[in-house]
């Protein structure tokens, strides 16, 4: 895999991953499925879901990588893309794999992460920050189609002395 491209910002993320669900033509109601940690995770897979409403997909979420515990993510109208309580069954044309799984306190394994996502033979795409999978030696175990890698620092916060 090679650098293909450097972004800025937020659609620095969003666009590329669009553009690459809009490539692969996928036929309607083919399913997208992000596994991601519950919480941190989840905020960037919304975010992503936004960016590919007007597609004709089917996406869901699955917490850690428990397939049992899949919801469906759902359009709210003025508010944006959320994590439905809707149960959804995992049969995904695409795989989305959050880097939040990567983190050490996250309980979840590489190897683990293969053995679930890797039962379903589908293109891999992978959005993580701060360069955590390559950090993590996930890069030698998933053979992502696509790897969105991006950078959230420096944070820096204001405040006011008083």
């Amino acid at each position: 895999m090679k650098k293909h491209e450097t972004y800025e910002s937020v659609p620095g993320i969003l666009r590329p991953f669009k553009s690459y669900l809009e490539a692969k033509k996928l036929p309607p109601g083919a399913q997208v499925v992000y596994y991601g940690v519950p919480g941190t995770c989840t905020p960037f897979v919304e975010l992503l879901g936004f960016a590919v409403r007007t597609l004709p997909l089917e996406q869901v979420f699955v917490p850690l990588v428990d397939e049992s515990k899949a919801k469906k993510l759902q359009l709210v109208p003025e508010v944006g893309m959320e994590v439905s309580g809707e149960s959804a069954h995992v049969k995904p044309s695409v795989v989305v794999l959050m880097g939040g799984l990567s983190m050490p306190n996250s309980g979840v394994t590489a190897e683990q992460a293969r053995q679930v996502a890797g039962r379903h033979c589908v293109p891999y795409i992978g959005v993580c920050f701060m360069k955590m999978f390559q950090k993590t030696g996930w890069l030698d175990v998933f053979p992502f189609d696509l790897l969105i890698d991006a950078n959230i620092a420096p944070v820096d916060v204001w405040k006011e002395m008083g």
